[in-house]
């Protein structure tokens, strides 16, 4: 059966098309462009679910939500493929990893985001929220001292997760080769097959 993938675009669902591109998983794109004035996803969306926001997927009678519930889905659904290996460590980080980028990285970059569009009002906390990012990149970093990927030796689906917030780094949050590693990781995601075929499937995007 053909998964719909509802997907916005420049947003957290281009995860999701390369997940299903690296799972050689038949699926159909049904695209949607952000409002110019808000950036703010099209009441469209809502007919799909209530919430209105992406990425969101259909398989069959199931709406599935969230990057991580999707992803779990998806993992599952592939009989395992681009889960964690059989080692416990690496399921540890597989998992930490997996809810790590939406509730920990995302927040500060989304603050960013708004300190940003409030102009001169947003100065006192942008070095606040700065700070804050840069923490976040640090530790990442060091993580990639010892291993190639986020979860251990082996591509995983944890490192498709942890793609967004890092694109977003270099896009908005100062990640640039001072952190060589994780430059060197999003060069390597990028330079994937599956990524660059699930580009094409989802239409222009601003962080690649």
């Amino acid at each position: 059966m053909t998964v719909i993938v509802h997907h916005l675009e420049n947003s957290r669902s281009q995860r999701i098309l390369w997940l299903l591109e690296e799972l050689d998983m038949p699926y159909r794109v049904q695209r949607y462009e952000r409002d110019p004035d808000t950036m703010r996803a099209p009441s469209s969306l809502r007919e799909v679910h209530p919430l209105g926001r992406s990425p969101v997927i259909e398989d069959g009678s199931h709406i599935i939500t969230e990057t991580g519930a999707i992803v779990e889905y998806l993992v599952e659904k592939a009989d395992g493929k681009l889960g964690p290996p059989p080692h416990r460590e690496t399921i540890l980080r597989y998992r930490q990893f997996l809810h790590y980028a939406e509730g920990s990285m995302m927040p500060p970059l989304m603050a960013l985001l708004v300190v940003g569009r409030l102009g001169l009002l947003g100065r006192p906390a942008k070095k606040t929220v700065q700070g804050m990012l840069d923490e976040h990149l640090d530790w990442l970093e060091s993580e990639l001292v010892e291993r190639p990927y986020f979860a251990g030796d082996q591509f995983t689906a944890a490192d498709i997760v942890m793609s967004f917030p890092l694109e977003l780094s270099r896009s908005r949050a100062g990640l640039d080769r001072t952190r060589p590693r994780l430059i060197d990781w999003l060069d390597r995601m990028h330079a994937r097959p599956a990524y660059r075929t699930a580009l094409k499937a989802g239409g222009p995007y601003a962080y690649a």
